[in-house]
């Protein structure tokens, strides 16, 4: 039975549903629990929160954190204090930034003359608007079949409407989520590409700075790799986690609780979490 989702995005970063709407969703289709973990932002949180207090779903504060190791590595942090001076900071240097960013992509797309203003994409999809904003508005234009063939035919790394952001070193990331209460998880370990020893080098060099989990079981991975994956947990002492990585309509594919299918992750890896945290 599917009970848990610890991996979720909602509108207060790139995903399509409401927090509210995402914990209605969690009650339908039968979870316990869900975590919310948009990215670089706690806000989501608290809506959802309330929300599923009515509902009866628990709702886990959550964030995930764009950071570098050679790659852009992902980072989630879980029961973080959303109210941490350690992490508002951080959180507030990574927001500027990536407007910043976003800015400056809305500007080489209208001087393409395409009709992208930032200011009113802001007014629409709200404060944190990400790449697959930008690629929404190219399917709308009809420059692309899909929200994600826009994305990689647009705004992709190396495509032309494409801008890099400033990204925090791996090590900084942990240590904020550890020093907000929380407990960092490396997400989605096989997006990186990495080899057994290059996957354990970052293990080991997360590990060092404070990490305490991994993301073992998530949309698409399957049997042999969550095996490896769980393995891996095991070796080196860490919680186990997993989530479908739901977007809503921005990740079609992927749904709530299950991700494409297969996904299955037990209430008992949330309850060590929680006492991982309350330690």
């Amino acid at each position: 039975m599917r009970e848990i989702d610890l991996h979720v995005h909602t509108t207060a970063s790139d995903g399509t549903c409401t927090p509210a709407e995402v914990a209605a969703l969690a009650q339908k289709i039968g979870l316990k629990a869900i975590a919310i973990t948009d990215h670089d932002t706690e806000s989501g949180y608290f809506e959802a929160a309330e929300a599923g207090e009515k509902l009866g779903i628990e709702v886990v504060p959550g964030i995930e954190i764009s950071t570098k190791y050679g790659v852009a590595v992902h980072i989630l942090g879980y029961f973080i204090d959303p109210q941490s001076p350690e992490l508002r900071p951080v959180l507030d240097w990574v927001i500027n930034d990536r407007n910043d960013r976003n800015r400056k992509m809305a500007e080489l797309m209208a001087a393409y003359g395409l009709p992208f203003d930032y200011d009113e994409m802001r007014a629409r999809f709200g404060e944190s608007i990400g790449r697959p904003h930008f690629a929404r508005m190219l399917y709308e234009l009809g420059l692309a079949e899909s929200v994600n063939d826009a994305f990689q035919r647009y705004v992709e790394k190396g495509q032309k409407y494409y801008l890099p952001r400033t990204i925090i070193p791996i090590e900084m990331a942990v240590e904020t989520i550890c020093r907000s209460g929380g407990v960092a998880v490396l997400a989605h370990p096989f997006q990186y590409k990495k080899d057994d020893k290059e996957l354990r080098e970052l293990i080991e060099h997360c590990m060092a700075h404070g990490l305490r989990g991994m993301e073992c079981r998530y949309s698409g991975y399957d049997a042999q790799q969550v095996a490896y994956l769980e393995g891996l947990a095991e070796e080196y002492g860490l919680l186990k986690t997993g989530g479908s990585d739901f977007h809503g309509a921005n990740k079609p594919t992927i749904s709530l609780g299950v991700g494409k299918g297969e996904l299955d992750v037990p209430y008992a890896w949330l309850e060590r979490l929680k006492a991982a945290a309350d330690k």
